[in-house]
């Protein structure tokens, strides 16, 4: 029996002490784990800073600067003398035909330079959810952001502007892409995917007899 007392009084010890400090003001400073992360040296903005003859901390833009803004507003982005070929094109910049139905097919021409440049964007904007393999395990996967698995057959019968609409565009709780990639980048996208489908989905039919003699068919 004393020894419960003992623990029972412990506890309750421990609990109101716990609870007590919750809220509590402090005079000593916080503990710092990074000090260097909470007081960087830094310049503030509108401060003055030596290194430049005029004294500004703050810069002007230099010269030739291109906002940054919708693509397809062709008025807010560029000069009045610039011109795109491409830009009325809704083929390649909207991946939809006049009829506003999705088009079949990659509207460029596939070459190896295309398909490197797809590897790379998607590696960077696409891998992390969407995994490496395009399969979905990518590593947002173990905290709850589920993506799509490009080898659904859903997604492997979808058309090349149906993905590229959702690269630019976003699609549930994917954002789009269009204010950090181009067109030509998106379809580049595309054209990995379709690489990533057909590695993992490939039949022995359509491969060639020396492939056929390596992988041992």
């Amino acid at each position: 029996m004393r020894i419960f007392l003992v623990i029972y009084v412990f506890a309750i010890f421990a609990a109101v002490s716990i609870l007590g400090f919750r809220g509590a003001t402090s005079t000593k400073p916080p503990l710092e784990v990074f000090p260097d992360m909470d007081r960087q040296a830094r310049y503030k903005p509108q401060a003055e800073n030596e290194l430049f003859a005029d004294g500004r901390n703050d810069r002007p833009i230099p010269a030739g600067t291109i906002a940054r803004g919708n693509y397809f507003n062709q008025s807010e982005v560029f000069s009045e003398d610039f011109a795109d070929e491409l830009l009325g094109d809704t083929v390649f910049h909207q991946g939809k035909q006049a009829d506003g139905s999705f088009v079949a097919k990659l509207p460029l021409e596939v070459t190896y330079e295309l398909i490197e440049q797809g590897e790379l964007k998607y590696s960077i904007f696409c891998s992390s959810c969407h995994g490496a393999a395009g399969d979905g395990n990518g590593v947002t996967k173990p905290y709850g952001v589920l993506a799509a698995s490009y080898h659904d057959d859903r997604l492997r019968n979808e058309t090349d502007g149906y993905i590229y609409d959702v690269i630019m565009n976003g699609k549930g709780l994917m954002y789009g892409l269009s204010d950090r990639i181009s067109p030509e980048e998106a379809w580049s996208i595309v054209l990995y995917v379709r690489a990533l489908q057909r590695s993992q989905n490939a039949s022995v039919e359509e491969l060639t007899a020396a492939q056929r003699t390596e992988l041992g068919f």
